[in-house]
């Protein structure tokens, strides 16, 4: 249904804010002429009037003839398009590719009956260009002459298909998923880290013949206490966040002297005595003793190689290095938002940030000695799970978006929309919507940056690992954005130029050798999976979400190939809790049900039953003979049920494989729930060390069945007691 204003529909057709959709139930569902100039207003446009919106509709269609090139052009290989350029009225254009190696190839003009139009008193021109489809893949450029003027922009060039990994074949492959943090051993300061990573990696391989472990989003939170808990929620998706870092495994701490050993060894018995008995993550408590710990490691400097490479990492990393390390030490200072220091340190680009950093160099150079190490040891997660036999290693994820008070939001002010925020409308599982707190990414202003933000995000991303997978992937294709002040219903999607986005992953994907996995979950127009698999990106495949249409769930034969396929997601219960109906009764409790306990409970009842007499049916359920009780030989015919579909990737949740119960994350929860703080525990509910998951029998029947075995091999605590 179209807006009251004329003018208003060409603005939301021009920015992609889309005025209707369908909604969960499948209602059609149109947005109020109220949200569409509240989104305009984000995207710097002002429509608050009748006269305003039509003077903002002049401007937009002007702006095109104002500029010689589009400011990026993104194709894919082996198609050709066409671009427009502007040039004075009556003077010739010729232009031209500048491949990344420098080769030049000049691109055919083509007839357009455009006529010339006056722009700000001067008569401009058009012309149209053909790009051909045999370029190169890469980032190249689009050089543009005319005779008054040689004007540049880009031009990238992306693959059709990523598909696997080559090194990967036709092998179908299964592996782990886990939220790091949770995850700790007894070496550890409390929280997960990059060596009980490294270690996981090598167990899951040599002991359970898996070929990658996924793990949350590594992305930095706040440099000092109070942390965020969610990794979902960072302060920014380009930088690693050093509380995964384990002090010992700085190569500097193998010569410190045997009293600094004891201090740091003093700092992490102590954290360790606190928070060992903990039911939940203690992040602040963990951060501030590795800190600690990490400046006594700092004070001992560098041996003449280590140097040399710390100095190379600051000049490859460059400028944005910089501004995120100012942006840490400007945080100690100033207080946890940006938004509201004083207005000269607002900017990093101001004289004043720049005397700060100038007065403050050490503490600069602290944090980005904290980067470096963070680049070490995700490097060694990677290499000892490629040493181990791993033909993925890390899947690492990325979040959907970065808090509005953090360093991404300072050092790239002008990208984000400023007055929205990213959410979801309501669906089955969050019957009020979700307003998730994270201003989203401008498209227009992507675009004019050539996508560069998103480009070295996925770079420096994929540097370490394996694989991607990318939380909510359909936030390439559109967003749910909510205005300020309004509820996460009143919101309305904007699309993005997934043509760009999807195609700059697939290529920065290809050329890393990586796997590409996108959370396709949720309400997601049909042509967007259709449109992944064409490109060759997984989907998500989840066994209480894949139903036929008639909601029986779907046999295992018409599951996807290309997908991730697993039992469960971070966003639901394990297992356990899933067919207690945990998820039904934690929501009741939070008032986030729309429908009764009861009516809630007895839907749930009904899928789980439809799920487990399809697994029955099917035979895929052995009996208690072959597991602890009954919970856990469903657990395991679920597993089971994954392997006979043709997914190329399955997935299983390490809590499901030790037999956890607790929910990790209550989605439309922030405090009513620990989300992102609770510990991996056993079946007995007491936290589990990693030292314990070696040694899991529960983790041997899991993989017995992942790979087919006709016997369980014995846990590794077992095996050494036999040898």
């Amino acid at each position: 249904m179209a807006l009251n204003d004329a003018a208003l529909n060409e603005l939301t057709e021009h920015f992609g804010i889309q005025t209707e959709f369908w909604d969960w139930k499948g209602r059609h569902t149109s947005i109020t002429d109220e949200a569409a100039i509240a989104i305009l207003a984000a995207l710097g446009v002002d429509a608050s009037t009748h006269d305003l919106a039509w003077a903002a509709v002049d401007e937009i269609r002007l702006k095109p003839w104002r500029r010689a090139l589009p400011p990026c052009i993104v194709v894919e290989q082996g198609h050709w398009r066409s671009v427009d350029v502007h040039v004075l009225a009556g003077h010739h254009a010729d232009l031209s590719v500048r491949t990344e190696d420098g080769r030049v190839s000049p691109l055919a003009q083509i007839d357009n009956q455009v006529p010339d139009q006056e722009v700000d008193g001067v008569w401009m021109g058009r012309a149209t260009f053909a790009i051909h489809g045999d370029l190169p893949l890469g980032y190249h450029r689009l050089v543009l002459r005319s005779t008054d003027r040689e004007v540049e922009s880009s031009l990238i060039v992306t693959p059709n298909f990523v598909g696997f990994p080559r090194a990967l074949g036709e092998k179908r492959i299964w592996g782990y998923a886990t939220q790091l943090y949770s995850v700790r051993s007894e070496r550890s300061w409390g929280v997960g880290d990059l060596t009980d990573l490294a270690d996981l990696t090598v167990w899951s391989r040599t002991q359970q013949y898996a070929d990658y472990v996924l793990i949350n989003p590594l992305h930095a939170a706040q440099p000092t206490a109070p942390m965020e808990p969610s990794p979902y929620l960072p302060s920014s998706r380009k930088y690693v966040n050093p509380l995964y870092l384990r002090p010992e495994a700085i190569p500097e701490y193998a010569g410190v002297s045997d009293a600094v050993r004891d201090q740091i060894e003093a700092i992490r018995k102590k954290l360790w005595k606190k928070v060992r008995k903990a039911d939940q993550i203690q992040r602040n408590e963990a951060w501030a003793a590795k800190m600690a710990a990490l400046e006594i490691l700092y004070r001992v400097g560098l041996p003449a190689a280590r140097q040399m490479a710390f100095e190379g990492f600051r000049r490859r990393e460059g400028r944005p290095l910089r501004d995120f390390a100012t942006w840490c030490a400007l945080y100690e200072v100033h207080g946890v938002d940006w938004r509201t220091w004083p207005a000269e340190l607002q900017r990093p680009t101001s004289p004043e940030v720049a005397e700060f950093h100038r007065e403050n160099a050490d503490r600069v150079r602290f944090y980005e000695w904290l980067q470096w190490q963070c680049e070490h040891q995700v490097s060694i997660a990677q290499q000892s799970a490629k040493d181990a036999g791993m033909a993925i290693g890390v899947v690492t994820d990325l979040a959907v978006g970065v808090n509005a008070a953090g360093a991404d939001t300072w050092m790239m002010a002008d990208v984000f929309a400023q007055g929205v925020t990213v959410g979801a409308p309501p669906d089955q599982f969050n019957q009020n919507g979700q307003d998730w707190g994270q201003p989203p990414w401008r498209p227009d202003r992507l675009a004019d940056l050539a996508y560069a933000p998103f480009r070295e995000m996925v770079s420096t991303v994929l540097r370490h690992a394996g694989g991607i997978r990318v939380d909510h992937i359909i936030g390439l294709f559109r967003l749910w954005w909510v205005p300020q002040g309004k509820l996460p219903s009143q919101g309305a999607y904007v699309r993005y130029d997934h043509e760009a986005l999807i195609g700059i992953l697939a290529l920065e994907a290809y050329r890393f050798g990586a796997l590409v996995v996108g959370e396709d979950l949720g309400t997601v127009e049909p042509w967007v999976r259709e449109y992944l698999a064409r490109r060759g990106l997984l989907g998500t495949s989840v066994l209480w979400f894949e139903n036929d249409e008639h909601g029986r769930p779907l046999h295992p034969e018409a599951w996807r190939e290309y997908c991730m396929a697993s039992v469960t997601t971070h966003d639901l219960p394990p297992t356990t809790g899933y067919l207690a109906g945990d998820h039904v009764r934690l929501r009741h409790r939070l008032g986030l049900l729309t429908e009764t306990l009861d009516e809630e409970l007895q839907h749930a009842r009904q899928e789980q039953e439809s799920v487990v007499s399809l697994l029955r049916e099917r035979g895929f359920v052995h009996g208690e003979d072959e597991a602890s009780d009954e919970v856990e030989a469903l657990v395991l015919a679920m597993h089971r049920f994954l392997v006979q579909t043709p997914s190329r990737v399955l997935n299983v949740a390490l809590t499901d494989a030790v037999g956890d119960r607790l929910t990790q994350n209550q989605p439309g929860t922030i405090d009513e729930y620990p989300n992102w703080r609770v510990p991996l525990t056993g079946p007995d509910g007491r936290p589990m060390l990693l030292e314990d998951v070696f040694a899991s029998d529960r983790a041997m029947r899991v993989s017995a069945v992942m790979n087919g075995f006709s016997s369980v091999p014995p846990a590794w605590g077992r095996l050494n007691a036999q040898i």
